[in-house]
């Protein structure tokens, strides 16, 4: 039997994210963390040495040691340094949102597809581990309500909420529901930075289904959680805990099941997953169309907010507390 090489893999960008990709891809069995760049060359060298790697001075440098990088750089770049990698043949990971722009973001799916190579997209929620009992137990959702709040970050503040967070819930519910959008209601307000910091949409599909999610980065306690209903039960899943709970009819009583889900680090199952995609040609749970569909609707979500900013219409309707 023929041993398996390790994949060489690398970083660019290694910021708050790009530190972890760094940390996980340097213990991923198969996996060689053949180097990392970022424009802050000394953050760069400090890790690469933190890791037993290099630390490449360019990004066309990382390229000549690579077969597949990780993309975490601010949002403005992503489209510029997917486009270059792909260009160059590498398989990417690009961190969530895929770019700012769905034209862009289209254009970078069609040129992986052309180049046949892999691009995946940090959604890494679909990687948590209690996104199983939704693909074991969800048949025909009808009202899905999601709730995504953290602390304020100091990151990512050249994107609003809805980019930042909400988009990780705008994509499991486009993946879920599987009906186009016909009607959306949205608004949001600007508190620590100039977009919007914290946002509600309301989302009405073509089958029926109404969603309603809720983000905020400006609230003193961490929570994720979905609830799905559907005519039979309804699930409840807490990302942060990686727990669930089955709701079911039974007769004219509602019953409570518990049930077991196996822990895992969700960015270490996304990464692997990705490797494995690289090594293997595999399409991605997450890819570039599937990420330009999510970001396409986050940015609809965008422009009806700073609509209403403009008309002055800044009040939230039925948020939970923050505290």
């Amino acid at each position: 039997m023929i041993e398996q090489k390790d994949l060489s893999m690398g970083v660019a960008g290694v910021g708050a994210i790009g530190r972890n990709h760094a940390r996980v891809l340097a213990s991923l069995p198969g996996v060689k963390l053949a180097g990392i760049f970022d424009v802050d060359h000394a953050r760069a060298a400090e890790l690469a040495a933190e890791h037993g790697t290099r630390a490449a001075t360019s990004l066309e440098e990382l390229a000549s040691w690579t077969e597949a990088i990780t993309i975490a750089t601010p949002t403005l770049y992503h489209y510029e340094t997917g486009k270059k990698l792909l260009e160059a043949g590498k398989h990417i990971l690009i961190e969530k949102p895929i770019t700012d722009n769905t034209e862009q973001a289209l254009e970078l799916a069609a040129l992986a597809k052309a180049k046949s190579l892999v691009l995946q997209v940090g959604h890494i929620e679909r990687f948590n581990p209690v996104m199983s009992l939704l693909e074991e137990r969800l048949t025909s959702p009808r009202f899905i309500e999601a709730h995504r709040l953290s602390p304020f970050p100091n990151r990512s503040i050249d994107i609003g909420v809805v980019l930042d967070l909400m988009i990780h819930d705008i994509e499991i519910v486009l993946n879920l529901v599987r009906s186009p959008v016909e009607s959306i209601d949205a608004v949001g307000v600007p508190v620590l930075t100039r977009r919007e910091d914290i946002a509600n949409a309301r989302l009405r599909f073509a089958n029926g289904c109404v969603a309603n999610l809720t983000a905020s980065r400006i609230s003193p306690e961490r929570l994720r959680k979905l609830r799905v209903f559907q005519g039979d039960a309804y699930l409840s899943l807490d990302y942060q805990a990686q727990e669930g709970k089955i709701y079911r009819r039974e007769g004219m009583e509602i019953v409570c099941e518990d049930v077991t889900v196996e822990k895992d680090e969700p960015l270490k199952l996304e990464l692997a997953a990705f490797a494995e995609c690289a090594r293997h040609g595999l399409r991605p749970r997450v890819g570039g169309r599937e990420a330009a569909a999510a970001l396409d609707l986050a940015m609809r979500i965008t422009r009806l907010i700073e609509e209403g900013q403009a008309k002055g219409n800044l009040t939230l309707p039925d948020l939970p507390p923050l505290s």
